[in-house]
């Protein structure tokens, strides 16, 4: 009985280390990772906003895990946004790229990267870095140039 009690607790203090979310509320903007972080579309200002808003919602769609540029240049992957039953591509994300918004959620800390499970998007402030007049819809660094 002893036997069976122990293996009964054992996995206890594992759960007990299970980290802990920081509650935290954060503003930026909801980016497409995959663009951002391979600069296949160009430099951070070509990534954002509206200049890259289409490619973002075929990147969200095809299920690559959309992220939240904050203020304070952070990337928060975002794990989760409520109302959406998977993390990527569900319609919260693709109704949200390119926005910037306030979220309140829990922050995780983990191999050296902040991942965000949004609890609440506070404000949905829209699109508001207007940069397609500089890139155009689709940078023209983005277009394949026939070969030869």
């Amino acid at each position: 009985m002893r036997l069976l009690t122990a293996a009964l607790l054992l996995p206890m203090p594992m759960a007990a280390l299970a980290a802990e979310g920081e509650r935290i509320q954060v503003r930026g903007e909801i980016i497409d990772t995959w663009c951002y972080y391979s600069g296949v579309m160009g430099g951070p200002d070509a990534v954002t906003g509206t200049a890259h808003h289409t490619c973002a919602l075929w990147c969200s769609a095809g299920g690559i895990p959309v992220g939240l540029l904050g203020e304070d240049g952070q990337v928060y992957m975002v794990l989760k946004i409520k109302g959406d039953d998977g993390s990527a591509g569900g319609d919260t994300q693709l109704r949200l790229a390119s926005h910037e918004i306030t979220a309140d959620g829990l922050l995780y800390h983990r191999d050296g990267l902040n991942y965000l499970v949004v609890e609440d998007v506070v404000t949905d402030h829209g699109i508001t870095k207007l940069n397609h007049e500089d890139y155009g819809p689709v940078p023209p660094f983005a277009i394949p140039k026939p070969g030869k």
